[in-house]
């Protein structure tokens, strides 16, 4: 299946939660793409202890547009 998830937030719980079901997909055998647009472009700041953003996207193994 191809899957396309579209973030434009930099709230890190949001951005968190998509990039953990996009790497699901991936380890599923999915072809998953991520664009981060907007206000998602700022996705290094967004993270917090709570929240592994970077760790989410730096296990993502599939297309990344920033």
């Amino acid at each position: 299946m191809k899957v396309l998830f579209i973030i434009c937030t930099d709230d890190g719980e949001t951005i968190f939660n998509a990039m953990r079901l996009a790497n699901v997909g991936v380890k599923k055998g999915d072809e998953v793409s991520v664009f981060m647009l907007g206000k998602g472009v700022c996705f290094e700041r967004a993270g917090s202890e709570d929240f592994d953003v970077m760790g989410q996207i730096n296990q993502f193994q599939g297309d990344f547009y920033v």
